[in-house]
């Protein structure tokens, strides 16, 4: 090899210009180059490895082979710029701007509301764009694919797609297509003349690029390529990254050298012959999709079923970014179970053609693996998978069926069945024989020679083997349909029918109310949906690089309890571009801080309580320099006792924080005396992750004066930051000044955490004087920062023969981790919220936090309300089932009815609007019926049954600490009759901004465009509240009201004097009076609430010792009815329909309530079905991305949501008797109803098979847990092995 093949030229062009790098790193990726060099930060950082879509651009290549040219949607952290030689790359930033002009795309996300943190905005944008570039005029289905691939964590998905289906011609419900910018494909960027010359003309020269650490080669032919292979056998190949570049990320690997072979055409080709087709191995698998469905539309049915069955996988493999990266080849030679394609290919007999310097080779796939195929009609073929999520999900087994029965007979050729997930190989059943008693022979077969040890990688052992017999009987029943010798009963044939989703939402808001001019009332789109649909919306990691910024990484623990016996970071400190190593020493001020009476710890000094506590942290040039340093350094340890992480084990240890809280009503002793019967039982609820789609970080800035230092932070609390890094740098709080401008997400994940990461890198700065910066991965921000809280609630509940329950005694234990964070909060509002909606006269709660060894669990969307009301609505549901009544009859039986009723915390209120949503839902859900024609839908499907439920509910807002209810505002006007309106809120999506913006201008009268909010600033408003709680809104809404009154009270002497001048006279007038007289008028209004101005009654507190007090200042009540379908035979599950009324009071802007109701909803569903965190039994969290913890994607949405908005309501405790913000978090626990409409469906699986319709299933209903609660005979035939036999893949902590 030449030396002039080090430093190849690259050259490639973002937005239409031309890119050169002379030293191209083969480890940069295209978004760090896009964010950090080329200054483009609307590709977003969210999880760094493929599995969201927030860092989606436009990849467009001149493909010499069919002389055009392909556009294609990629993941850009995923995407080295070496691999880009000769390739334009369109970012956000390209297609549009509020600059200049918006792209249709853009604009009609941000006018449906399909934007709110506006995180995600970006990805979706070009995901839609590069779909229109290549298809102008989609479908329904195009839109679905094109998305699959981007997740969103705000908007439960349905106002994104309703905006971009007006490209399908298909109208919103929600905003109006009038003058909206029509699609012209002549405006789009073209593809570069240089880049199409370079592709004609490619020399077949090879091209090298030489990192630090890799050097990267692409050969330019077969010939080059083969030559390479054999000098370097060890050297991997990568095309697409979507393998070889996540092992380099995320595990460490090293390779010195990486061949790519993606510019050797022959590579590419696709050869299509009377008997099959051959794929070049470099073929993307979206490429495979393309000719596999043209041939299923040329071929009759019975010529395609391979094709067919290969698309059915390609359709749930990935997402469609990856797809239009990773090849069929590297697919293949990853030898992993889970990427689904060796089954089936397997199976059908498929055969590779393997080139090498030597002697081509052609293997069998069912030794190895592809390249030609056909099928006959006497020949069947099937796949089946079946993952955590529909789709965008690896399979945690798959498998891959085929038969060939002897021409014109029912007599078996050869039979083939291959399993991917069940242990390192693909598995091969070989002895089966095909007679009458197949079915029993095949499944004790395979029950014997299909095993996994229990100690799995994976686990869930006794669910996958069951899986292995759930496919052959749908492959078995499938083939005895298709051969048509039994006239298959349809409750038989429902075992192979697939679930079909289809994806129709309904939106209905209530009449708008006020007038055109007057914004309160009106669905106002986000104040910043347009600059977050372009990119130019900044969030903390947008800011640019300031000169000198260092970055810091977190050295944590790898065990779960021990004391620290030495920390080296000497090689560590060795590596060039590493500044300094901070631990406990390095705290100018205090390393310790107390909180509630409990000790916590910035830094780890003597002894650790979890894995993933933070004990030092490494300061460098780079991001990537310090992540490398951090795992260098070198911490020893001494293993502690004791150690445990399940709640169970701290009620054995007795391990409980402080305070233990109890609410009680009535004499329940009394009551269990007088009951018909009595139940217990016991509810576990799991944890869940906020995943909000922008990780937690910062930048602080010292100011090289008096110790000042600003921070530029992601938080939902500036004022609790500000104090932690006062007192960890020995600083008053005037020198801390927090800037936040927005969040991509908080839900209640950036109170706490962000403190204590704003004053590691801030000790950071202060140490070095230099700026720095930080910003968490996604797998170490899923590790340190904690989620929401698993519970187990134990009741004993007395009822009568009726429903009637007249004594409930529930014990709720939480998992609070290793220290106590808002744990205490987060118990008082379960306990606050154990009634939900029902007069329960004896009614006794007692709650328990346990302290473990995990990382603290911390605030979430709901702060225990879900895990309090689950446990109770689970009480109702057993009830109901102990009775053989429908559970909502016995809901409507024990529901509150009084016109004053009271809470069992003594609290008194009106449940009549909560009573008028129940009612509702019932009525516009179509519930009697729905229920019977479940019931004989039930009775004519074997293996698939439905389920339905409705819950109501009753939702307290507000702090029940009273310090927390408060808001304050500052409303400036300027001379030119601008307004800036500055308050304690923290925009994180849910609309604080914009309803400010709205009620300043009802009150102002001035329109919505004069009116700016810059940041919330803790410069400008002190002390403020955290945006937490449902409460924001509500306490800064009426702040910025008080403002804007004592404003116009000030203008009104001017206004008076001259009724026909405009706003701007008045505001000029006032101004220059305020300058020449005593008696002028100040434009700047500082606005308060208390409890005095926000609501009539007394201060918001709970008196625990007498189970009394008022401990919110209003409830949000609604009702959720949802109906499920289960597969019994695999655990998959369909959401139907979900039908939602909601209580929010006059609506201050009903197009963000709707949206913050569906988004809640969705991130329920979440929470109760698919949601599901993995600790090993050693402590350490195995779900730390989105490969292995799954978020609601578009697939998971319900095919009909229909939200409803409650008429006629009103809240005199809130500003304009809205519920401004108190929507935000009540919605999650609707998630619930798909859960008990699981286990509705589950228990009728059961009746039939003559088993209890009682029975526990724990949260999340994942498919593991469905399926295994559905007992058959194919449950019947795994055996499991013994507990405590065994050291188990995860646990349930």
């Amino acid at each position: 090899m030449t030396d002039d093949m080090k430093h190849s030229r690259l050259v490639f062009y973002v937005n239409g210009k031309q890119i050169a790098e002379q030293n191209a790193d083969p480890e940069e990726m295209l978004l760090t180059y896009l964010r950090k060099k080329g200054g483009l930060t609307g590709t977003k950082y969210a999880c760094g490895s493929g599995g969201c879509g927030a860092c989606t651009v436009m990849v467009s290549r001149y493909d010499p082979l069919s002389a055009r040219v392909l556009h294609c949607s990629v993941n850009a952290c995923l995407l080295p710029i070496v691999s880009l030689h000769g390739a334009a790359v369109v970012t956000v930033e390209g297609i549009g701007s509020t600059k200049a002009k918006l792209h249709p795309v853009q604009e009609r996300i941000a006018r449906a509301h399909g934007s709110q943190c506006g995180f995600c905005t970006p990805g979706m944008v070009m995901s839609m764009y590069t779909l229109l570039r290549n298809k102008p005029q989609p479908s329904l289905e195009d839109i679905h694919e094109a998305l699959a691939g981007n997740l969103c964590r705000c908007t439960g998905y349905r106002p994104i797609v309703d905006g971009f289906k007006t490209f399908c011609s298909i109208s919103s419900e929600l905003f109006h297509m009038d003058g909206v910018l029509p699609l012209d494909p002549s405006q789009d960027l073209i593809f570069p003349p240089e880049l199409m010359l370079m592709a004609q003309k490619q020399d077949g020269g090879r091209l090298c690029f030489q990192g630090d650490r890799v050097k990267w080669i692409s050969p330019g032919d077969l010939a080059d390529l083969l030559e390479l292979r054999a000098a370097h056998p060890d050297a991997p190949l990568a095309v697409g990254n979507t393998n070889v570049g996540p092992n380099m990320m995320f595990k460490g690997d090293v390779h010195p050298l990486i061949i790519s072979p993606r510019r050797v055409l022959d590579l590419y080709t696709v050869c299509w012959e009377k008997n099959g087709v051959t794929f070049g191995s470099s073929c993307s698998l979206s490429k495979v999709k393309e000719e596999l469905q043209g041939a299923v539309r040329r071929l009759h049915p019975g010529e395609s079923r391979v094709f067919q069955a290969l698309l059915i996988t390609l359709r749930c493999l990935a997402g469609k970014q990856i797809r239009n990266m990773a090849t069929i080849g590297g697919n293949i030679l990853s030898a992993d179970p889970k990427y689904d394609l060796s089954c089936i290919l397997a199976a059908a007999g498929c055969t590779l053609q393997v080139v090498s310097k030597g002697t081509p080779l052609t293997l069998s796939m069912s030794a190895t693996m592809l390249a030609h195929y056909s099928t006959h009609w006497w020949e069947f073929v099937s796949v089946f998978r079946q993952a955590q999520r529909r789709e965008f999900a690896f399979s945690i087994i798959n498998a891959g069926m085929k038969v060939v029965f002897r021409e014109g007979t029912d007599m078996v050729q050869s039979l083939n069945v291959f399993y991917g997930g069940m242990g390192p190989p693909l598995l091969r059943v070989r002895r089966m024989s095909w007679n009458e008693g197949l079915l029993e022979e095949a499944c004790s077969l395979l029950a014997d020679e299909v095993a996994l040890p229990p100690t799995a990688h994976g686990g869930k052992v006794e669910f996958r083997r069951t899986l292995s017999l759930s496919f052959f009987f749908k492959f078995y029943m499938q083939v005895l349909q298709e051969l048509r010798q039994e006239r298959l009963r349809h409750l038989y044939r429902s075992s192979y029918c697939a679930l079909i989703i289809h994806h129709l939402s309904k939106t209905q808001m209530v009449s708008e109310i006020q007038s055109c001019e007057d914004p309160v009332g009106r669905p106002r789109v986000h104040m910043a949906s347009f600059q977050q649909a372009t990119g130019e919306a900044k969030y903390y990691d947008d800011l640019p690089a300031i000169s000198g910024e260092l970055f810091v990484f977190m050295v944590t623990s790898t065990r779960a309890h021990a004391k620290i016996t030495s920390v080296d970071a000497s090689e560590a400190l060795r590596t060039p571009g590493v500044v300094t190593f901070l631990s406990a020493q390095d705290v100018p001020g205090q390393n310790r801080r107390l909180w509630f009476n409990n000790t916590e710890e910035l830094f780890a000094e003597e002894e650790v309580c979890c894995v993933g506590q933070i004990i030092g942290a490494v300061v460098a040039e780079s991001r990537e320099l310090a992540k490398r340093a951090a795992e260098r350094v070198l911490v020893t340890y001494e293993d502690l006792t004791p150690v445990f992480f399940t709640i169970e084990e701290a009620i054995q240890h007795q391990s409980f924080f402080n305070p233990k809280r109890k609410l009680e009503r009535g004499n329940v002793a009394e009551a269990f005396g007088k009951v018909d019967h009595i139940l217990e039982g016991e509810m576990y609820m799991g944890g869940q992750e906020h995943f909000y789609m922008e990780t937690q970080g910062l930048i602080a800035v010292p100011r090289g004066e008096d110790g000042e230092m600003d921070l530029y932070v992601a938080t939902q609390h500036a004022a609790l930051t500000q104090e932690v890094v006062g007192h960890t740098l020995g600083v008053d709080s005037n020198k801390i000044t927090c800037h936040v401008k927005r969040l991509g997400g908080g839900f209640g994940g950036k109170v706490m955490k962000i403190a204590s990461l704003s004053a590691i890198a801030a000790t950071a700065a202060y140490k070095t004087g230099w700026p720095v910066r930080c910003v968490l991965d996604r797998g170490d921000d899923m590790l340190i920062t904690g989620g929401r809280h698993p519970f187990l609630g134990k009741y004993k509940v007395g009822f009568m023969k009726d429903g009637t329950i007249l004594a409930a005694d529930i014990t709720y234990y939480s998992n609070g981790g290793c220290t106590l964070d808002e744990s205490s909060f987060i118990m008082e509002k379960a306990l606050l919220h154990m009634d939900n909606g029902y007069k329960i006269p004896n009614l006794r709660g007692r709650g328990f936090v346990c302290k473990t060894y995990l990382p603290s669990y911390t605030a979430f969307r709901g702060f225990g309300g879900p895990q309090g009301l689950t446990i109770i609505e689970s009480v109702l549901h057993e009830v109901a089932a102990e009775c053989g009544l429908p559970a909502e009859e016995v809901r409507a039986i024990n529901m509150y009815s009084e016109e004053e009723s009271c809470t069992h915390h003594k609290q008194l209120f009106c449940p009549r609007d909560m009573v008028r949503c129940w009612d509702e839902c019932l009525e516009k859900s179509a519930y009697p019926s729905r229920r019977l024609a479940i019931q004989q839908f039930n009775r004519s499907n074997r293996w698939r049954k439905r389920g339905i439920c409705a819950v109501p509910l009753k939702f307290g807002i507000g702090f029940s600490k009273g310090f927390n209810n408060q808001g304050a505002a500052l409303v400036n006007i300027y001379k030119d009759g601008s307004v800036l309106v500055t308050h304690g809120g923290t925009e994180m999506g849910q609309g604080i901004n914009t309803k400010a913006v709205q009620i300043a201008s009802r009150i102002l009268r001035v329109p919505m465009s004069r009116i700016h909010i810059k940041e919330t600033c803790t410069g400008n408003v002190p002390n403020a509240a955290p945006s937490a709680a449902s409460f924001g809104t509500d306490a800064v809404g009426m702040a910025v009201k008080d403002a804007c009154e004592k404003l116009m009270e000030r203008l009104e002497l001017v206004m008076k004097a001259n009724p026909k001048w405009t706003w701007s006279q008045w505001v000029i007038t006032a101004a220059e009076l305020y300058c020449t007289s005593r008696d002028g008028v100040t434009l700047a209004g500082r606005g308060e609430t208390s409890r005095d101005v926000f609501m009539r009654g007394s201060h918001t507190s709970v008196d625990w010792e007498k189970s009394e007090g008022m401990a919110y200042y209003y409830f949000t009540f609604g009702a959720c009815c949802s109906e499920v379908e289960i597969d019994c035979l695999t655990g998959d599950h369909k959401n139907i329909r979900t039908d939602i009324v909601m209580d929010v009071g006059k609506s201050l802007n009903p197009a963000i309530d709707v949206g913050q109701i569906e988004g809640g909803f969705v991130q329920g569903l979440g929470l109760y079905t698919i949601e599901e965190l993995q600790f090993s039994p050693e402590g350490v969290l195995r779900t730390r991305g989105p490969d292995q913890y799954k978020i609601p994607a578009l697939c998971d949405i319900p095919s009909k949501l229909n939200v409803h908005l409650l008429a006629d309501a009103h809240n005199p405790n809130a500003i304009y008797s809205s519920k401004a913000s108190g929507i935000g978090e009540p919605p999650v626990f609707f998630g619930c109803t798909v859960f008990f409409a699981i286990k509705e469906a589950i228990a009728a699986a059961r009746r039939e098979s003559g088993l209890s319709s009682r029975f526990t299933l724990s949260s999340p209903a994942t498919v593991d847990k469905i399926r295994m609660a559905c007992v058959d005979q194919f449950t019947e035939k795994i055996r499991s092995p013994e507990p405590g036999s065994f050291t188990p893949w995860a646990i349930n902590v």
